[in-house]
């Protein structure tokens, strides 16, 4: 989607400047009779950011044209991503340091006399890079505990998973029902990673760990999940 804000530079005071968002307009006239086309303010962004994850390398250029430059870009209100940075020249760049729903208010300004400014919000999601779900929920079966998870990798790297799977007595010794390491294939989307084991009679919460490394770019990503209650385990041993 297009947005763009126009305004005739140049004018007498009297008359008033439009305002088009997505090519509707929003509360000003213009007398189009007055002031060349090429003086128009344009800010020429998709609505909508690309999303992206954790250490990954981003950038976006705010584009616009029209006005008196140089064009002067600023976020206005709300927060970029941590490790993101918003150039004067609308240059978006940086490594985003942790996931979120970020919202910000970005504004372009002009050099004219009077300067003119228009504003748009925009939402930045940074995302998990490995998703860690469950495929079927860990259950009582007997006297074993077992289900399975599901994993993706959406980075451009392969992963170095190492994924285990502990079921936690109130004791708080835990016992190992699940473990695998292996390397996580990129573009990979849902592979089923399955747990199960025998246990004693007792109250256990099970946690799910996963951990991926990238050695060649040292990062290091963690998901985890867990029963919200315990399981309880009322035959066997």
């Amino acid at each position: 989607m297009l947005v763009a804000v126009g305004f005739a530079l140049g004018v007498p005071a009297c008359q008033v400047s439009s305002l088009l968002i997505g090519g509707q307009q929003a509360g000003l006239q213009e007398d189009v009779s007055q002031g060349p086309s090429e003086s128009n303010l344009i800010i020429e962004n998709d609505f909508q950011l690309q999303e992206t994850y954790p250490h990954a390398s981003y950038e976006v250029r705010f584009h616009a044209h029209g006005g008196t430059p140089p064009l002067h870009w600023r976020v206005e209100k709300g927060a970029l991503p941590p490790g993101l940075k918003l150039e004067h020249d609308g240059l978006l760049h940086g490594s985003p340091e942790h996931t979120g729903d970020f919202q910000f208010t970005v504004s372009v300004t002009d050099s004219g006399q009077p300067q003119r400014s228009v504003q748009k919000a925009f939402v930045l999601r940074v995302h998990s890079a490995m998703v860690l779900n469950w495929k079927n929920p860990a259950h009582v079966n007997g006297s074993r505990i077992e289900g399975s998870a599901e994993i993706s990798n959406t980075t451009p790297d392969d992963i170095d998973l190492t994924f285990i799977v502990l079921a936690v007595p109130e004791n708080g010794r835990a016992v190992a029902i699940g473990y695998q390491h292996f390397v996580l294939r990129r573009g990979t989307v849902g592979q089923e990673l399955p747990f199960g084991e025998t246990l004693p009679r007792d109250g256990y919460v099970v946690h799910v760990d996963a951990v991926g490394e990238v050695p060649a770019r040292n990062i290091i990503y963690r998901e985890r999940m867990q029963t919200p209650s315990m399981l309880q385990v009322a035959v066997g041993p």
